[in-house]
């Protein structure tokens, strides 16, 4: 919205013309959504607190964790709250990409935030039942896949294989069920490493800083052909989307990072994940977002293999699921687990930005 007003003074002002600059924007709506999480932060955390909805813990976990009882939780609203504002100053409103964006975030985030309000609210441990998460999540899934299914460019339905040059893949239909499951794959894996202090916003928020790279790139016709990926208009505004994620991320993480003084709960754990699917989606990198997301993967996988491990045989593969679980068993303090994750995130990262010219 502020780029109306700054096209309007850039007929009078040449200056307000550095605005059209899509780097520019990027920069501001980081900040912006930085400057919202830290203001609105501890105001949230004071109301969290007073209507007493706070974490409750699992008594078969580790011992460690019982201090956290009563924690603040669904601080993950704050996160949306700050990257839809952001996204609504900096990015251009009449850009396709942003309306899809904010419609699979803020959907996830709903289911999450009815799925905390029964758990925290109305003190029922199952929350919303698994087969009610997975139906609306599907509804949105299908909803944001179909529209950008119909809306798209012939290289937007294309499959792009990292590391081949000349590997492009036209999906047709299958990509609207190919799309669901990367966004929604990616919003369960998220939640699901949302386990610990800090421990799935900050690989959010690397992988948000990378997807955004992807994004300009992609959108930059020169750029594009220069690094042989394919060249999408009007993609590149999606960098300003993953700048304010970056922001939100960190400016929550002054909150959340060990000891947490509040948790971001599913609301803001499946919107994240989401989002992070649907760019993804966006500007052709599904593979390289599983490399980028390495942790949520194995955090995933660890769950999927030790249900089936007990169904199949009766005995459990890890000591504890997910997998973060696993280590503070085997006796990790917590702040070692969450740092040597990220220091995992930052070389899978790493990996993944360097499929721009491994090829």
């Amino acid at each position: 919205m502020l780029l109306m007003l700054t096209d309007y003074l850039g007929q009078y002002y040449s200056a307000f013309t550095v605005f059209n600059y899509v780097t520019l924007r990027t920069i501001m709506g980081a900040l912006t959504a930085l400057a919202i999480s830290l203001m609105v932060g501890p105001f949230m955390i004071r109301k969290l607190t007073d209507r007493q909805i706070g974490q409750t813990v699992r008594t078969d976990g580790p011992e460690t964790h019982l201090v956290k009882a009563g924690t603040p939780t669904m601080g993950g609203g704050l996160i949306l709250l700050a990257i839809t504002i952001s996204a609504l100053l900096w990015i251009r409103i009449e850009n396709r990409y942003l309306w899809i964006l904010l419609l699979t975030t803020l959907g996830f985030g709903l289911v999450g935030w009815v799925d905390d309000y029964k758990k925290l609210i109305h003190k029922d441990p199952t929350g919303l039942p698994a087969r009610w998460k997975y139906f609306w999540q599907s509804v949105v899934g299908f909803t944001a896949t179909i529209i950008m299914f119909y809306t798209a460019s012939p290289v937007e339905t294309t499959l792009i294989v990292p590391f081949f040059k000349s590997v492009a893949i036209p999906m047709g239909l299958f990509y609207i069920f190919f799309s669901y499951l990367v966004i929604v794959g990616t919003s369960n894996a998220v939640n699901l490493t949302d386990g610990l202090d800090g421990l799935a916003i900050l690989p959010t928020v690397l992988i948000a800083g990378a997807l955004g790279i992807f994004a300009y790139l992609t959108g930059h016709v020169k750029f594009a052909e220069y690094l042989s990926i394919p060249y999408i208009a009007g993609v590149e505004e999606v960098a300003i989307f993953c700048g304010a994620i970056c922001g939100a991320g960190l400016g929550f993480l002054w909150f959340n990072t060990y000891p947490a003084q509040v948790f971001m709960g599913d609301v803001g754990a499946l919107g994240l994940g989401a989002a992070l699917g649907t760019i993804a989606v966006m500007v052709r990198q599904e593979f390289v977002l599983f490399i980028m997301g390495g942790v949520f993967v194995m955090e995933t996988a660890s769950v999927i293999i030790q249900v089936a491990s007990f169904k199949l045989t009766g005995k459990r593969v890890f000591a504890m699921a997910p997998l973060h679980h696993h280590y503070e068993l085997k006796g990790w303090p917590e702040p070692r687990v969450i740092v040597r994750f990220w220091i995992i995130s930052v070389m899978l990262v790493l990996i993944g930005l360097a499929t721009l010219k491994l090829r």
